[in-house]
């Protein structure tokens, strides 16, 4: 590697979430930046065998130009069952990783010595608030990488504006339909799609405290692009003191490219899908996190069976169980390329959690949407699928408010009113969902808002401004 290459650090959060978008982030970087830029991409020692081989092999072998992987030992709770205890997890965040990864950068500061390129820069995920304090310690700019909507971004930066009840944010519960259009930017958003916000332990002193240390960062990315969410961003623009560049979808769209090296565990979702007709598939996915109850799933199970749509669900753990639970109409797998699978010609509709990397993948595949969010900020996006952009039907009834399960009849309903091909209603989201997905392929074109986005982010590290 060119001593002189611009060195910086990556820091994702560790959540599948957070880690794959920072991931593309750095890969589209390279490939605008070339040799000019060296990356080094710091995760858990659990979470580089989750990465797999190649990454392995990376983090062994310095050779590997523009990218390589460094770890920090495993102080927090493991990624397989860390939904099942929010609090502890999120303590151990924000408690003990900020000490291995300022011990971290003391031996990169070492390394400069035998010819590496000293680090010039960090990027860090925008939850991981303590990086701006280590970052200045040491004198080094810090980039943030929100890996949410900018609309998201939005509600937890204007938080304050939120009116107050007795007891505290009362209004948010008793007033879920009323608006936010208060916040800047916001127009579709309402006082029902924060709820979830207050629901963890002392979830509000820790949002005040991450965005008043993103404010002392030296720019923002967005993993979004400018045209999804154009109010938004301009509304942040026209307010926040640093440069703000929406350089999404951070995905893996230039794997798409490279179908013929396919593993042979995707082979059997994949030759599935090649006997299906086209836009006849609904592909379902809740995600890797946030849980749904048994009882959920087994109505979900029940709903599509009935709806007489053939499916493909990604179920993980209860893949068999789901299977045998939902008959001879669709697939159930414990794992597929998401991305790959929503880009084929046979998926039509995407049953889905809206997390945010699920929504920008749907939103390039051109896949309308199922929405049944679960907390956080999925209910928020699923406003913007199904009220702003209008690509997108809603599954969760009441559930938000009351938690309710949803039954199989409404699911089976909404997927077929879904997947009515020959429906007015599905064809306007069908068309809808296409327009959005030209929007983003302009995006990531030479050219494009997201590439010139990309640019301008690299020209702003390597001169400061």
């Amino acid at each position: 590697m060119d001593p002189a290459a611009h060195h910086v650090v990556a820091l994702p959060s560790p959540g599948r979430g957070h880690v794959n978008p920072m991931l593309n982030l750095c890969e589209n970087l390279l490939a605008r930046a070339g040799d000019r830029l060296l990356i080094s991409f710091v995760v858990t020692e659990e979470w580089l065998g989750l990465l797999g081989p190649a990454a392995a092999a990376a983090a062994a072998s310095p050779r590997h130009t523009g990218l390589r992987f460094r770890t920090l030992p495993n102080v927090l709770p493991s990624e397989h069952n860390r939904g099942a205890d929010m609090k502890d997890f999120i303590e151990a965040l924000y408690t003990r990783m900020e000490g291995p990864f300022d011990e971290l950068l003391g031996r990169l500061r070492q390394e400069e010595g035998e010819g590496e390129p000293p680090v010039r820069g960090i990027i860090y995920d925008t939850f991981l608030s303590w990086a701006v304090a280590v970052g200045n310690r040491r004198q080094i700019p810090v980039y943030s990488l929100f890996t949410q909507s900018a609309s998201f971004f939005s509600v937890l930066h204007y938080l304050h504006l939120v009116p107050h009840g007795e007891p505290l944010h009362l209004t948010v519960f008793e007033e879920p339909d009323e608006s936010l259009d208060f916040i800047p930017g916001i127009t579709s958003l309402k006082m029902g799609d924060i709820q979830s916000i207050y629901s963890l332990d002392k979830s509000l002193t820790l949002v005040r405290d991450i965005f008043s240390w993103a404010a002392k960062a030296q720019c923002l990315l967005f993993t979004s692009f400018y045209e999804l969410e154009s109010r938004a961003v301009d509304a942040l623009k026209a307010t926040l003191p640093f440069p703000i560049y929406p350089v999404g979808p951070s995905i893996p769209y230039t794997a798409l490219h490279n179908m013929s090296s396919m593993p042979v565990t995707e082979s059997c979702y994949y030759s599935w899908l090649e006997t299906q007709p086209r836009g006849s598939v609904l592909y379902v996915s809740l995600g890797s996190f946030l849980f749904v109850s048994n009882e959920q799933m087994d109505e979900i199970a029940r709903g599509l069976c009935a709806s007489g749509v053939s499916f493909l669900w990604v179920a993980r753990r209860e893949a068999a169980r789901m299977q045998e639970m939902s008959g001879g109409t669709g697939l159930v797998v414990p794992w597929c390329d998401q991305l790959k699978a929503l880009c084929h010609p046979a998926v039509g509709g995407f049953l889905t959690h809206c997390g945010w990397n699920s929504t920008l993948e749907a939103v390039y595949a051109g896949v309308p949407m199922l929405t049944f969010p679960i907390a956080w900020d999925q209910p928020a996006n699923s406003r913007l699928i199904v009220d702003e952009w209008k690509t997108g039907l809603s599954l969760e009834g009441e559930a938000a408010g009351d938690r309710r399960v949803v039954g199989r009849e409404e699911i089976a309903r909404t997927v077929q009113r879904l997947m009515d091909s020959e429906g007015e209603e599905s064809k306007e989201l069908r068309s809808r969902a296409g327009e959005l997905k030209e929007a983003c392929r302009r995006a990531v074109q030479v050219g494009g808002s997201s590439t010139v986005g990309l640019d301008a982010f690299i020209a702003h590290m390597e001169t400061g401004n």
